[in-house]
């Protein structure tokens, strides 16, 4: 098991001292603050905010000046919640929540808790209650659902809470600069689109899929640990003593400790098969096109992954060919070790450069649209000389993912192989929404029938 992570300390007006030293790694950093994933109930959070300006924060921590009326509860290992939910460690955080491992003691078992700002209605919430419609059905067990729900008050106001079963990273996370074995890829693939379908089939569109949304499922094992087994496999708490740089006391809005996020993965090429389980999370995004309308220009989705109508189309309604286009993209990263299309050290107009070399030329609607078309290809619609292109599909899937599936001496795809996946992602990546693959097509296609379903069945055996 890798050890805690490192974090690196920013001192502004909060003085921070190491309340517990682990061995340090380089810690992947968290995603940006995403766009609200709560319908605010009260006064932007900005009113509160400018009374403590002066406030700096702990480098892989969230922010400390968050921690106001109208803010973040302040959590602490140790803490009983509920007089049920022991507070074992933090995994994680973004703009409008915290989320905390907890114990349950009543169920002795591992969860997450998610503890939203205050006075605050999640957006998620009302969605994971609605998909909880359907049990039996495939692809249900791949996506997340509320175990209990409640609201802990504090002095920054009252917080809704949920549980949800405990997952250990995201696909990101552990896949940076790794690959998983074919069959794990396979097996994770098909699950994938599974739960999408499930998505789907209950009339809601996920809106946000890649693979920091992608979780991986927790093993049975660790609810055997007690906390203090649990310490000794996954080390103590990273915390850090807070203290304020004007020497004053601090608040009973602010925690006097704060914890950095741990790390329970492992790395991608470890798993075996039969860990080959995931789910798909964060529905902070999603939405029921019947009653919901998204538009284009309202898609928060990383431009890597982001289907490119909602750039050209910013004022039409997104469906459930969108979630399409963002599977394509997640699939092709769990087999590659490059993405298909990236934004590292790219703007989001070189982006569109690379969709329009690897994929083809757009339709005439949006070239003609297109601001930046000029910088990149002549009146001809060609590349313009002296500028990178980027290499079409076949050749870029041999280079971003035969090749380094090649020099890691793991199994590469077939030819077979090679053209049925490839063949399901041109389907899967068609410009037009409405000529896109459905998800139950995505299912029913070769690559899917003849190589992904066989590895995920088998990843469900106990022979796996």
């Amino acid at each position: 098991m890798l050890p805690r992570g490192w974090c690196s300390l920013q001192r502004a007006s909060y003085r921070i001292s190491r309340a517990s030293l682990i061995s340090p790694i380089l810690r992947l950093g968290p995603p940006a603050p995403r766009p609200p994933f709560f319908t605010r109930q009260s006064p932007p959070l900005r009113r509160y905010y400018s009374e403590m300006a002066d406030y700096g924060f702990v480098d892989g921590v969230e922010r400390l000046d968050k921690y106001a009326p109208g803010g973040f509860h302040p959590v602490q290992v140790g803490d009983k919640l509920k007089n049920r939910y022991e507070v074992v460690d933090k995994l994680g955080y973004g703009g409008w929540s915290t989320v905390w491992l907890v114990h349950d003691s009543q169920e002795q078992r591992y969860l997450a808790l998610k503890i939203g700002i205050a006075d605050s209605l999640p957006r998620e919430v009302p969605i994971l209650r609605a998909l909880g419609a359907q049990p039996e059905a495939p692809g249900f067990e791949s996506i997340p659902h509320l175990l209990d729900e409640f609201t802990v008050s504090g002095p920054n106001g009252s917080h809704p809470c949920y549980t949800t079963a405990l997952a250990l990273c995201n696909l990101r996370e552990c896949s940076s600069s790794q690959l998983f074995h074919l069959d794990v890829a396979r097996a994770m693939a098909y699950e994938l689109v599974l739960a999408v379908a499930y998505v789907h089939s209950q009339k809601f569109v996920h809106g946000d899929i890649h693979l920091r949304n992608i979780l991986v499922h927790s093993q049975s094992s660790i609810d055997k640990l007690s906390i203090p087994e649990f310490r000794e496999e996954y080390g103590e708490p990273e915390s850090y003593e807070v203290e304020r740089r004007d020497d004053q006391p601090l608040t009973s809005n602010v925690p006097s400790i704060v914890t950095a996020p741990l790390y329970m993965g492992k790395k991608a090429k470890e798993f075996t098969l039969q860990e080959a389980r995931i789910v798909l999370s964060d529905f902070g995004e999603s939405f029921s096109p019947d009653t919901d309308v998204r538009l284009g220009k309202d898609c928060h989705t990383p431009i890597d992954f982001r289907p490119p109508e909602a750039f050209f189309e910013p004022d039409t309604p997104l469906s459930f060919s969108a979630d399409i286009w963002s599977l394509a993209t997640s699939i092709w990263d769990i087999l590659g070790m490059r993405a298909l299309f990236s934004s590292a050290f790219y703007s989001e107009k070189q982006v569109m450069c690379q969709i329009v070399d690897i994929i083809g030329p757009f339709p005439d609607k949006w070239y003609k649209n297109w601001e930046d078309r000029d910088e990149f290809f002549n009146h001809d619609r060609q590349p313009k000389e002296g500028r990178h292109v980027w290499p079409g599909i076949e050749q870029a899937f041999r280079d971003r993912v035969q090749k380094f599936r090649g020099e890691a001496n793991m199994v590469e795809l077939c030819a077979e192989e090679e053209a049925a996946f490839l063949d399901m992602m041109k389907r899967m990546l068609k410009y037009r929404p409405e000529e896109r693959y459905t998800v139950q097509q995505v299912l029913e296609c070769d690559w899917m029938v003849k190589w992904a379903r066989s590895d995920y069945e088998r990843s469900r055996s106990s022979k796996a």
